[in-house]
C-alpha cells in the first residue's frame, strides 16, 4: 500500500483537482462519507452512542463537519450528536464554511469555541460523550500546537471517550511523526486515501491507536503516475512473492544457502539464522563455524550441512575464506550470510577482507559482519563488494551507527532519510531494525514494516530475520522484494505468539516453533 508524507498528500490533492477536475469540496464530501462508513464498521452499536465532533477552522474541520451530517444521515439522531468548532466563524477555510452550514441547515447548531472563557462549555460536552471525533488538525500543521488548540487537545486527552481522529491525530506531523508538545491520544485514527508516514513512525505511531483507510475515490490513473517511494509492507505483497512449491521438484530447486556465523558462546546465532533457513523452504543450508562449535553445532542442527572451519580461540580465523570460497564454488551456492554471532574480534573484519571480494552471488551481512566493516577500511570494501553483487545489510541501530558515524538518536529521529541515504551511498538494500523496521532500496524505494511487537526486542530475533531473508533470497526472490517480505513475515511470527506468549516472555525460538503455521497462511 502506498504511502504519502504530508507534502506528497497536498500535491496529490492539487493534482487530482487540477489534472481530474475533482473540486476540494467533493474530496471532502467524499472524505466525510467514507469517515463515516469506517466508523460504523468499527463501532457498529454507533446509533446508540453520544458523539461530539471538534473540528478546526481548516480543511480538517471541514472533513470533521461532513462526517457529522453523514452520521445524520445514516440515523444517527441530532440529540445524540454535538459539533463543536475552535475559531471564529469568519476565519473558517471556505470548504469548512460550506460544510458548516450545509451542517446547520440540516438541523444540527454548531457551537464555537472562540477563547479560553469557552473552554468550560467544551469540557463540559466531552464530559458526556462516548465518541470523540478530532478534526483539529491536518497533514499541514508543523511544529508545536499553539493557542486555545493545545488546552483543546488536552481536555480530549482527559475524557473517558473513544477517541476517534480524522486523517491522522492533531499535533502529529505527517511527515515525521514527531509531536510538539501535545497530540491527540487516538484509540482509533481513520487516515484518507492511504496511510500518512508519521502515522507509522515514532512517536505519532503511538498516538494513532488502529490505524484504517478511507478511500475517497482518487482516479486510479492518478495513483499510477504518482510515485511516493514510500510502500506500507501488506500480506499481499509476500503471497505474490513467495516461491511457489512445485510437485515436480528436488531440494535443489529451492536453492543452496551458507550461512557463516558463531562462535564461542553465541553458537545460538548460527544455529538459530540456519533453522529459519530451513524452515523458510531452503533447499540446502550449509551452516560454517569455528570447528570446535561442532559438538553442539552437531547435537542441534540436524538438516543442515556442517562447514566447520579453521578458528582462533573460538572465533573465525581469516584462513576460513579459501575454505569457505572452495566450498561456494564446488556447491554452486547462491547466497551466502555472514555475521551472526561471529563476534567482534578483529579477525573477523580480516576475514572479511579476504571473502567480500570474491563474492559473487547474494550476500546478508548481519550483526558482527557488519561491526566487522565499521571502519574507513571496511567501508570501502563494502562499496567495492556491492559495485559487483547484490548486498543486504541488516543492522539496528546501534550497529548502523557504528557504521556510518551517526548517532543513534540521530538515527532514530530520521530513520526513513537515514535508511535511504545509506542504501544509496553502499548501493545495498538496507534493514533498517527498529520500531519500525524500515528497509530502503539503492534506488530510492522505502518499505515500512507494521508487523510486530515488543517481543522481538530480544538478543536472537534479528539471527530469525537474517535466516528467513537469506532463505527466500536461495529460493529465487530477489533481495529487494526478499529484505521487505522477510521484515513482514518476522513481525507476523511476534503476533501470532502474543496471544500466547504475551510480549515479555516471547523467545526467538518460539519464532522457529510458529513458523510453519505463518508460512502455511501464505500457500496458494
Amino acid at each position: 500500500m502506498k504511502v504519502f508524507t504530508g507534502q506528497q498528500m497536498k500535491a496529490f490533492d492539487a493534482r487530482a483537482m487540477r489534472d481530474f477536475a475533482l473540486p476540494s469540496l467533493l474530496l471532502m464530501e467524499n472524505a466525510g462519507r467514507s469517515a463515516c462508513d469506517a466508523l460504523f464498521e468499527h463501532l457498529p452499536d454507533l446509533l446508540k452512542k453520544q458523539v461530539v465532533i471538534v473540528a478546526g477552522k481548516g480543511n480538517n474541520g471541514g472533513d470533521g463537519l461532513c462526517l457529522a451530517r453523514h452520521l445524520l444521515a445514516r440515523g444517527l439522531p441530532a440529540s445524540r450528536l454535538k459539533a463543536l468548532v475552535v475559531g471564529n466563524p469568519d476565519k473558517l477555510s471556505e470548504e469548512t464554511r460550506t460544510q458548516a452550514e450545509i451542517l446547520e441547515r440540516f438541523g444540527l447548531p454548531i457551537r464555537y469555541v472562540r477563547s479560553e472563557g469557552d473552554l468550560g462549555v467544551l469540557e463540559e460536552t466531552l464530559r458526556g460523550a462516548d465518541i470523540v471525533v478530532d478534526a483539529l488538525l491536518g497533514i499541514g500543521v508543523k511544529g508545536p500546537v499553539r493557542g486555545l488548540l493545545k488546552p483543546v487537545i488536552e481536555f480530549i486527552n482527559q475524557s473517558q471517550a473513544f477517541v476517534v481522529s480524522v486523517d491522522l491525530p492533531s499535533g502529529v506531523d505527517a511527515d515525521t511523526g514527531h509531536v510538539g508538545g501535545v497530540a491527540v491520544k487516538a484509540h482509533l485514527t481513520i487516515t484518507l486515501e492511504a496511510p500518512k508516514l508519521g502515522l507509522l513512525l515514532y512517536p505519532g505511531r503511538d498516538y494513532a491507536g488502529e490505524i484504517v483507510v478511507a478511500r475517497l475515490g482518487y482516479p486510479p490513473p492518478l495513483h499510477e503516475q504518482f510515485e511516493t517511494g514510500l510502500e506500507l509492507v501488506e500480506a499481499g505483497f509476500v503471497r505474490d512473492r513467495l516461491p511457489r512449491r512445485r510437485a515436480y521438484s528436488h531440494k535443489g530447486t529451492y536453492g543452496k544457502a551458507l550461512i557463516v556465523a558463531g562462535s564461542r558462546g553465541l553458537s545460538g546465532a548460527a544455529i538459530m539464522t540456519a533453522e529459519a533457513a530451513l524452515r523458510a523452504g531452503t533447499g540446502l543450508v550449509y551452516l560454517a563455524y569455528p570447528q570446535s562449535l561442532s559438538p553442539m553445532i552437531e547435537a542441534r542442527v540436524l538438516e543442515a550441512v556442517k562447514l566447520p572451519l579453521p578458528e582462533r580461540e573460538g572465533v573465525l580465523a581469516e584462513s576460513a575464506a579459501d575454505p569457505v570460497l572452495h566450498f561456494i564454488h564446488e556447491q554452486e551456492v547462491n547466497v551466502i550470510a555472514v555475521g551472526p554471532g561471529l563476534s567482534r574480534q578483529p579477525t573477523i573484519s580480516q576475514l572479511l577482507k579476504q571473502l567480500l571480494p570474491k563474492l559473487k552471488i547474494s550476500i546478508v551481512i548481519d550483526a558482527d559482519g557488519i561491526n566487522a566493516l565499521a571502519s574507513p577500511e571496511g567501508r570501502k570494501l563494502l562499496k567495492k563488494t556491492a559495485k559487483d553483487t547484490s548486498i543486504v545489510l541488516t543492522p539496528h541501530p546501534g550497529e548502523l551507527s557504528r557504521l556510518i558515524e551517526r548517532s543513534v538518536p540521530e538515527i532514530e529521529q530520521a530513520r526513513v532519510d537515514v535508511a535511504l541515504d545509506v542504501a544509496r551511498e553502499f548501493n545495498v538494500v538496507l534493514v533498517l531494525k527498529g520500531v519500525p523496521t524500515v528497509t530502503a532500496l539503492p534506488f530510492g524505494k522505502v518499505y515500512i514494516n507494521n508487523t510486530g511487537n515488543s517481543g522481538l526486542a530480544t538478543g536472537g530475533s534479528g539471527d530469525v530475520l537474517t535466516g528467513l531473508i537469506v532463505g527466500l533470497i536461495a529460493q529465487g526472490m530477489p533481495p529487494e522484494e526478499a529484505a521487505p517480505a522477510g521484515v513482514f513475515l518476522h513481525g507476523l511470527l511476534a503476533d501470532r505468539l502474543k496471544p500466547k506468549t504475551g510480549e515479555r516472555a516471547m523467545l526467538p525460538r518460539d519464532l522457529l516453533a510458529v513458523l510453519p503455521d505463518v508460512l502455511k497462511e501464505f500457500e496458494s
